[in-house]
């Protein structure tokens, strides 16, 4: 998948202050991937408080026979989970793409940035799992997570038993096998959890036979915050996993951008061994 951000180049002094020397040999398309990064982090400060407040949550739709249903169409509920030091409202474009072109029920959860351990994120990302399969009246669910999202949702589907509960996770810019930027962020134990070698990268290194998730992993070629790049690629031998790679972005474009969001939508909508078909329509 190749995208190309289209954004003028006059965010050049942010070029400069990320990359004081090299600016001489910088690509066209670096510059444009910089400029778009600039943009969406402006735009994404501005939504950031939007974020905050508790989503609506419309209930089921009686059915008949006494069945709880949702105005949309057969599938699991999507459920968005952001990433480090961010809400939901990183997923606004996200959301309403998946809405209008899916059909299904879209929920976007917030964790809380004091949040120190993934394992218990990941804990309380299962209840949450639970409270919408009860209220939605699924049995599964789709999760998109994004950066440390992913990572997270990851370990809930891999380690907690959540295969049981989620169908497919994608995952954009996730930090697979550990990320080795920004060592004087390792003052928050989280980020120390996201190197390589901790004992949680550990953890989804071990065998994971049979696990029933499916795993969509999108990684970009100009995402600053993996480093080594490839590790936002997810390779271990236990899982169905797919690796998907941008060109001409780089991370925080990744939620937005509308050809990683088609991509996203693909990767729901294709069948999973799980699925159940009847009168033509594929029910999870």
């Amino acid at each position: 998948m190749k995208v190309t951000g289209v954004l003028p180049t006059l965010f050049l002094p942010v070029c400069r202050r990320l990359w004081p020397g090299r600016l001489a040999g910088l690509s066209m398309t670096l510059l444009r991937a910089t400029a778009l990064e600039a943009a969406i982090l402006a735009g994404h400060l501005l939504l950031y408080p939007t974020g905050l407040v508790q989503e609506r949550r419309s209930a089921a739709l009686p059915a008949a026979g006494g069945a709880a249903r949702l105005p949309v169409r057969p599938g699991p509920p999507v459920v968005l989970l952001h990433g480090f030091i961010d809400n939901r409202s990183v997923f606004v474009l996200l959301r309403r793409t998946l809405a209008q072109h899916g059909g299904q029920r879209v929920e976007s959860l917030n964790y809380s940035p004091l949040t120190c351990d993934i394992r218990i994120a990941a804990e309380l990302l299962a209840r949450h799992i639970e409270e919408i399969c009860e209220r939605t009246g699924s049995a599964r669910v789709d999760i998109v997570g994004h950066s440390l999202g992913g990572l997270i949702a990851r370990y809930y589907a891999q380690c907690l038993g959540g295969d049981l509960r989620v169908r497919t996770l994608v995952t954009l810019g996730t930090p697979h096998s550990g990320t080795r930027v920004a060592p004087l962020a390792d003052a928050h134990p989280i980020v120390r959890q996201m190197r390589p070698g901790s004992a949680v990268i550990e953890e989804l290194a071990r065998p994971a036979p049979g696990c029933r998730t499916r795993f969509v992993s999108f990684w970009s070629d100009l995402d600053s915050l993996m480093d080594p790049l490839e590790t936002a690629c997810l390779e271990h031998p236990d899982l169905d996993a797919r690796n998907v790679r941008v060109s001409g972005i780089g991370h925080l474009a990744l939620p937005v951008h509308p050809a990683v969001a088609a991509g996203i939508r693909e990767a729901l909508d294709a069948p999973h061994p799980g699925d159940q078909v009847a009168d033509g329509l594929t029910v999870a």
